[in-house]
């Protein structure tokens, strides 16, 4: 007989140590003047997402913030059924105002 193997659906979430930082990746396209559209993660060395957690070392920085991190900095992160980054806070390039 074969045991039936049940999902178990935990609600984690990461609270950062120190100065780092939790940050969401967005995965955005965006075009060209000519109208092509350029896939998301084409560029060379820049991503953007929004903090969504901070340590408490982190100055400068605050939940909600959307900001600019290399593409390669950091820890990727799989929570539930998506990733983070986990980044220090010296990591950030910029904020970005919309």
């Amino acid at each position: 007989m074969v045991e039936k193997q049940h999902e178990h659906h935990l609600s984690v979430s990461l609270e950062p140590l120190d100065d780092y930082l939790v940050v969401e990746p967005v995965e955005a396209e965006g075009w060209t003047r000519s109208g092509l559209i350029v896939p998301a993660g084409a560029d060379a060395g820049c991503r953007h997402g929004i903090v969504t957690a901070v340590g408490p070392d982190a100055q400068g920085v605050d939940l909600g913030d959307k900001v600019l991190f290399p593409k390669d900095a950091g820890y990727d992160v799989r929570i539930g059924s998506g990733t983070v980054k986990v980044l220090r806070r010296e990591d950030l390039i910029a904020r970005v105002i919309d």
